[in-house]
Formats: C-alpha cells, structure tokens, sequence
C-alpha cells in the first residue's frame, strides 16, 4: 500500500440514525475504527457528544459540505497542529446564556489550551426556525444568514481565524414530540439539520473548518433518559466538543489555495489527503443516497453498509448501483477493514467457500 490505510465513517444527520443520531453516540465506532486504520476521516455529527469528547491524533474532523468536495476530488485535506478558532455569536443569545457559552470557551482555552480569537456578536439576531421533512428527517432555516457570513467574515479579517466555531440560538421547543422522541432514544434530532444548514453555508463561502452548537435553555429533568441521549443533559452548552473538534480540524485545499501552497508553510502539498487514498467508506445500508458516497460508488474504494444502524431513509445502495458489502453490525464492518487492510478476502474467513467457476 502506498499510503495510510484511510477509513471514512458517514453517519448523516438528521434522519434519526440508531447509531450516531443522538448525542456523540457513534464516537465508540469512530474510537474502534480508528484503533485498524491509519487514518479516519468523520464528521462532527459523530465526534460531538456536548461536553463530552474524545481526541484521537489519527481521526480526521471534516465538516458535511466539506467531506463532500472532498469525496468529489475537488478539496483536499491539509492536516494542521493547531487551528485558530473564531467563536460567534448570535445576538439572539440572552445575556445569562451567552456568559455561560463565554465561559465554557474560556474553560477550553485554560483547561486545555485551545487557541481561540476574540469573538464576535452577529449584528443581526439568525433566526433560526426547525422544519421537519415528510422523511422524518430534520432540517431548518436561517432568517439573517448575511448576518452570519458578516460575523464570519470579520472573525477571519479582524482576528485571524482559520476555523469558524458558531453558537446560534435555537427554539425551545420543551414540550414538543420529536424532542421527546429524541430524549427517550426513538426519534431524530429536532436540532441537527438546522445545524448542518449552518455549518455548510460558512464552508461553502469561506472553505475553512466551522461547526455550529446550539444555544437552548437547560431542560428539566428527564428520569427515563436514554444513555444514547444524555450527553446533552450535563449543562448548559454543546460548545466544549466543537471546539475540540475544530482545534485539529484538517484544513481544506482547494484550487485556490493550491496555487500558494508552495509558498506557505501552513498548506504542505505532500501531506495532504485526497480521495483516491481512501481505502474503505462506512455508511448506514439505508442512507446511501448522500453525495459523499455517491462520489466514491465511482471509484475502486470499498462500500461498507451496516443494516443494524437503522435511519429513517430508504435509499439503500443497490438500486443506486452502489457496489457495497452489506454487514450487520459494526462489529463486522470492523472485520471487514481489518480483512481489507491486510489484503485478504472476506469470503475466506468464512466456513464454505465456493469453487472456482470457468468463464463462459
């Protein structure tokens, strides 16, 4: 193999994903992956758990948007040793709560020395309101969003952010079903499409590193909480985990930094990855249909489908064409990688293997 055994884990947001549609709860299957590969490249859906985190020196955290250019040929990722992350503010934040998301960034900067700007308040209020999709899928819009590419913007003009950490405030919907759902381990994050709009507008224009954490009021106590759901019970803010998170966060190459990376230290050409090194992609079987995969369908990288990670999709891989290996569970995803990384085939560690056939 010419280069690092490179592994990307898909858990798409928002479509109520048995594994990794809660909170942080897919980050044991990023550790476990992480632990047979050399490298493994995920989005923050699976690597944020709120105040809980996990840093691991060979995982990769890639915004959606990003991880879809980059899965289309189009980005690279640059690894970095350290991100200077701009933090923003929707001036819809009340005052007790925004002290509370200032305080929990300067926890990160003291506690574990992340390198964060001065931040910035957007001058507007975003206006964040959640939708829901015939799907069941979760998505949402933004009423001000010039308010946060403005935001955005003066973070990285002003104050030399190379990484977009955003805090927008979002309803309390405290008596709402799917927020219920969702607390109890049966239903979709109300919040996490609206978020994924977010992130991917400031990628999109700015193609740096961002992640969103929602601002809401603390919920009342939940005696029947589901494990997988609980991580957002511990405070009053998400932030802890994005900014870890965006810390590392690999840089995007694109066309336009290519041209000046021979010049900056910060963009080495040679260490950067690209998706024809990309050995192996894990989705849900039934959520197949995301750009990212779509990309790699064409390509000779291998397709793991797990079916026990159930969604509320239905697109599985075969009527799009997909060449995929189907497994149940991530357990034997995991023993696929690990087949794959040492050139055997799978077949061969079951109990019957059939004959060689004669080509007609």
């Amino acid at each position: 193999m010419s280069h690092p055994y490179t592994a990307v884990l898909i858990v798409p947001t928002g479509v109520g994903a048995a594994i990794g549609g809660y909170a942080g709860d897919a980050l044991p299957v990023a550790r476990a992956m992480a632990q047979v590969c050399d490298r493994v490249l995920t989005h923050p859906n699976v690597l944020n758990g709120a105040q809980l985190y996990w840093s691991m020196d060979n995982t990769y955290y890639v915004e959606g948007y990003g991880l879809d250019r980059f899965a289309a040929s189009n980005w690279g990722l640059q690894p970095v040793h350290q991100n200077r992350i701009g933090l923003l503010l929707d001036r819809g934040i009340e005052t007790e709560l925004r002290l509370r998301h200032l305080q929990a960034a300067d926890a990160t900067r003291a506690t574990l020395g992340l390198n964060l700007t001065d931040y910035v308040v957007t001058d507007a209020p975003l206006e964040v309101q959640l939708r829901t999709a015939a799907s069941g899928a979760s998505w949402g819009t933004i009423g001000n969003p010039a308010s946060l590419l403005r935001g955005a913007e003066k973070l990285i003009r002003q104050a030399g952010a190379n990484a977009i950490a955003v805090v927008a405030r979002f309803p309390d919907e405290q008596e709402s079903l799917a927020l219920n759902n969702y607390r109890h381990g049966a239903g979709v994050d109300p919040l996490a499409g609206a978020e994924a709009v977010i992130s991917h507008l400031l990628v999109r224009q700015f193609q740096i590193p961002a992640a969103h954490a929602p601002a809401l009021n603390p919920l009342p106590l939940e005696p029947n909480l589901s494990p997988r759901a609980a991580a957002e019970e511990l405070g009053y803010t998400f932030l802890p985990c994005v900014l870890v998170g965006l810390s590392r966060a690999p840089q995007f190459v694109t066309p336009q930094k290519s041209t000046s990376a021979r010049t900056s230290p910060a963009l080495e050409v040679s260490a950067t990855i690209w998706a024809n090194q990309v050995d192996t992609v894990i989705v849900p079987a039934s959520a197949c249909g995301g750009s990212a995969i779509l990309s790699f369908s064409g390509t000779s990288t291998q397709i793991i489908a797990v079916e026990e990670n159930t969604t509320q999709m239905q697109v599985p891989p075969e009527p799009l064409g997909i060449k995929a290996i189907r497994v149940n569970s991530y357990l034997e995803a995991l023993g696929i990688v690990v087949a794959h990384r040492a050139g055997i085939n799978a077949d061969a560690l079951r109990p019957s293997l059939s004959s060689l056939r004669c080509l007609a």
